[in-house]
Parts: structure tokens; C-alpha cells; sequence
């Protein structure tokens, strides 16, 4: 039978070093809240919460059949789309749709907190 919902506590995620994020700089701290593989036949391919500290980027990428949305819950920084820049911070979103390409710099002295949703 498919799954209708599901539930998963704080304690069932993974937090781990990401280190130099699509040829970025630095280590982001991302915890893997839900991955598609938990919601197995939806279009989820991940939910991550992240922190980057100051001076820590995600390199500017493409994507090619996925769009991802970053949500700045704390801090500021620089995000790029498409080769425009744009000062981030809280409350702001950001999206990048197949062919759209991306990349988010913390330019403050404050760490960066982050939510990223992927889908196909």
C-alpha cells in the first residue's frame, strides 16, 4: 500500500560536513531532514537545513532537470541567478528552475541558515 503521509523526528536526521559544495569554498553543515529515498515514487529529491559560516560559498552550478529553492531563514549573504546577484537574508527565497544555474556566498560575519528543497 502507498504511503498517504509520513513523520520523522529530529533525531532520525543526519547532520554532516559538506566540504567545498559544487566547487565552493569552505565546509556548509547540512542536515539531510528528508531525502527522496524516505519519500520513495514522490518528487522529492531532498530537504536540507544548512549553515554556512562566514565566508563559506556553494560554487555556481546548472541544473538540468531539477528546480531548488533556498529559503534564508538567519544571516545574509550574496546569492547568484543566472549570473545576476542578489543580497540575501532573512525571510527571502530564492529559485532555480531546470537550466537555471546558482550559487550563494555568506559574505557576513554571521552564519548563514538555510532550508533547500529539491524536486523533479
Amino acid at each position: 500500500m502507498r504511503r498517504t503521509s509520513i513523520f520523522r523526528k529530529a533525531s532520525e536526521t543526519k547532520q554532516l560536513p559538506l566540504r567545498e559544495c559544487h566547487g565552493g569554498q569552505g565546509v556548509v553543515d547540512w542536515t539531510d531532514v528528508l531525502s527522496g529515498s524516505f519519500v520513495e515514487g514522490r518528487r522529492l529529491n531532498f530537504l536540507h537545513d544548512d549553515i554556512l559560516k562566514p565566508g563559506v560559498t556553494i560554487g555556481i552550478h546548472t541544473h538540468k532537470s531539477d528546480e531548488e529553492y533556498y529559503y534564508i531563514l538567519s544571516g545574509h549573504g550574496i546569492m547568484t541567478l543566472d549570473g545576476e546577484t542578489h543580497q540575501v537574508g532573512p525571510g527571502d527565497i530564492a529559485a532555480v528552475f531546470p537550466g537555471g544555474s546558482h550559487g550563494l556566498m555568506n559574505d557576513s560575519k554571521d552564519d548563514m541558515r538555510i532550508i533547500v528543497l529539491s524536486v523533479s
